[in-house]
C-alpha cells in the first residue's frame, strides 16, 4: 500500500541527453541533471549539479532508467538518492516526448522505485522508507511525486 498523498515532489533540471547510440545492451543516453528544487511537508531542499540519469531503451521500447543524484535540506544535510524504473508509452507519445512537446502523465507509463541515503538527522527518516515515484517528463524536466511504501 502506498501513502494517499505524495511525501516528496521533486523537479529536476536537465541538460540536453548524450546519445551513445546502440551498444550491445541497447540505445544509451545519458542525461545530466543540473538542479532543481525537493519539497514536501516534512522538507524542501535544492538539487545539485552532478547527478545524472542513465537510460537504456530497450528493443521494446521501454527505457530503462537509473539515476543518482543529491540535493541538499534547507538545514545544509546532503541527501543521495537513487532511482531506478521504467518508462513506455504508445509510440507517438514517446516520440512527443523525445521532441520535447508537452504531454500528460497519463498517456505513459513513467513508475521508479526511490531509495535516499542521508546522515542528517532531520532528515533521518528517509533511510527507512522506500518510495515509488510517479514521473512526468517535459522538454529539460522531470517531475516525480513519490508515494511512501507503507
Amino acid at each position: 500500500m502506498l501513502s494517499k498523498d505524495p511525501v516528496i515532489r521533486i523537479e529536476a533540471d536537465l541538460e540536453e541527453p548524450q546519445l551513445f547510440g546502440k551498444t550491445p545492451y541497447g540505445e544509451r543516453r545519458v542525461i545530466n541533471i543540473i538542479g532543481g528544487s525537493v519539497s514536501g511537508q516534512k522538507l524542501k531542499g535544492k538539487i545539485l549539479p552532478g547527478g545524472a540519469d542513465w537510460q537504456i531503451i530497450r528493443n521494446d521500447g521501454v527505457a530503462d532508467i537509473f539515476a543518482k543524484y543529491t540535493f541538499q535540506i534547507e538545514g545544509g544535510g546532503l541527501v543521495l538518492v537513487t532511482s531506478a524504473g521504467l518508462r513506455h508509452g504508445p509510440p507517438e507519445v514517446i516520440a512527443k516526448l523525445a521532441k520535447g512537446e508537452p504531454v500528460t502523465r497519463d498517456q505513459y507509463y513513467f513508475r521508479t522505485c526511490v531509495r535516499f541515503e542521508t546522515a542528517d538527522p532531520e532528515a533521518g527518516w528517509l533511510n527507512r522508507v522506500l518510495t515509488i515515484a510517479v514521473g512526468a517528463r517535459e522538454k529539460m524536466k522531470v517531475k516525480l511525486d513519490l508515494f511512501e511504501v507503507l
